[in-house]
């Protein structure tokens, strides 16, 4: 179930929230809105693919809405005090629910469903962290991630195109987070925030350890860099052509540290 491509770099990239992939019994349960899935981190894996560094990918095809990847298996805010959504999500990014009356899951449900899919998705990202830092003696999770730029239920205004997240400068080394804000800076036309209102999920908090050479980073790419916000959500060539060399650059420039931090 999990799609796993293997890479030799140091680089893991995480994918938790570009699957659509509903199971029929969990999609009979959802009403209009729940079934347009319109909080897809739409074209992602598209988005990142062909740029040739070698990287792994870790990426579920089950859409978050049965259960999301990117919270704990506590399902503890990642926001205390702010709009958010959960580990099985009861709502959408607006703030409305996306359950017929009275299907919501139940707790024996959201175990069920955390076992079935959060605990496989998380069981191969520790599996290619720890693969990886095996061989370099080093890792990096990248966690990749996207949203439409203005959902006034979550953050006000229009969100910055580049969200680098490191939990409050602490899932990562600070050559790490220097490289990537310093890269956001420097590229023309996109604007870019460090631990805005993403600082990074879940996943970015759990495995980043840069102790012990585990590094981890979430970026939060506004939708409209690359793609049309508004179903069906298309993707946009003219945009992302323009957007896939920044990535590259911010890749290539992590994986060149690593190296030569593999050397040391």
């Amino acid at each position: 179930m999990i799609e796993i491509t293997q890479g030799g770099s140091p680089i893991v990239l995480g994918m938790p929230h570009t699957g659509t992939e509903v199971p029929p019994e969990i999609w009979d349960k959802l009403n209009e809105r729940g079934q347009a899935l319109a909080d897809t981190d739409w074209h992602i894996d598209r988005l990142y693919n062909g740029l040739g560094l070698d990287v792994t990918v870790v990426r579920t095809p089950i859409h978050r809405y049965v259960i999301d990847p990117n919270r704990g298996p506590d399902d503890a805010s990642l926001y205390p005090g702010q709009n958010t959504t959960g580990l099985c999500p009861l709502t959408d990014f607006e703030g409305f629910p996306i359950y017929h009356d009275g299907q919501e899951p139940d707790a024996e449900e959201v175990e069920q469903r955390r076992k079935a899919y959060h605990a496989p998705y998380h069981d191969a990202l520790s599996t290619e962290l720890a693969r990886v830092k095996a061989k370099h003696g080093i890792a990096l999770l990248y966690d990749c991630h996207s949203i439409r730029s203005v959902i006034p239920y979550l953050f006000d205004d229009t969100l910055p195109d580049l969200n680098i997240g490191t939990n409050s400068s602490t899932s990562c080394g600070q050559f790490v987070e220097r490289a990537v804000e310093t890269r956001c800076r420097a590229a023309q036309d996109y604007s870019s925030v460090l631990n805005g209102r993403f600082k990074g999920g879940w996943t970015t908090r759990h495995y980043g350890q840069p102790a012990e050479n585990i590094h981890a980073i979430q970026m939060e790419l506004a939708q409209s860099t690359y793609m049309d916000e508004t179903p069906p959500w298309q993707w946009r060539a003219d945009k992302a052509e323009r957007l896939r060399p920044v990535l590259y650059r911010i890749l290539n420039d992590l994986t060149e540290l690593l190296y030569e931090r593999q050397q040391r």
